[in-house]
């Protein structure tokens, strides 16, 4: 969608533009989103999070500062940036207090192996170019249910399929990703 589309939208309907943009942008909003509060906040979180990224996106509409330019990459910055301070505003909520005692610091830096956090990214940047390839929806299907813990019946909600479907496309994407991380040397 671009801005002279969106424009005719506004036009035509208001609140048909709202829908637009929430179904051409809901799961691109909601992923970044997620992927910012997913350690520090709860699911009502991610939500109200969600929300507000679209209640300023549909201010700016109003004040027409998206009717120009490249929509998606002005929605990714507000998602990015209200994400990044509800992630602030609720870490700070939580008042980590850290101990500065030398055992305390040199147990930490004992339990930290550079060598194998290396191999882990390294491994898991594999693995997600190796289900990437797998295209999609399997892709999606994939990452939502390994990566961010959903179930069938949630990810069938997101890429339009059955549960039922969901699930026996996730047991072929998994063997076709088994059988690709078998070529690369990587096995169970």
């Amino acid at each position: 969608m671009n801005g002279s589309e969106l424009k005719a939208l506004y036009n035509a309907s208001v609140s048909g533009c709202h829908r637009a943009l929430m179904q051409e942008y809901g799961r691109y909003v909601y992923s970044i989103v997620f992927n910012k509060l997913r350690l520090c906040g709860t699911r009502e979180d991610i939500e109200e999070c969600f929300s507000d990224v679209f209640a300023d996106i549909f201010i700016k509409l109003d004040d027409n500062e998206l009717m120009e330019g490249d929509i998606k990459a002005l929605i990714g910055t507000v998602a990015k940036r209200t994400a990044i301070d509800r992630f602030r505003s609720l870490t700070a909520a939580q008042k980590h207090v850290i101990s500065t005692d030398d055992e305390d610091m040199e147990r930490l830096a004992s339990d930290i192996s550079v060598e194998a956090h290396a191999e882990g990214s390294e491994l898991r940047r594999l693995l997600l170019s190796k289900i990437r390839e797998l295209g999609e929806p399997d892709a999606t299907i994939l990452i939502q249910k390994y990566y961010y813990n959903l179930k069938s019946e949630e990810i069938a909600g997101n890429v339009s399929m059955t549960a039922s479907s969901v699930r026996s496309r996730c047991t072929r994407a998994m063997e076709k990703l088994r059988a690709k991380l078998a070529e690369i040397g990587i096995t169970e």
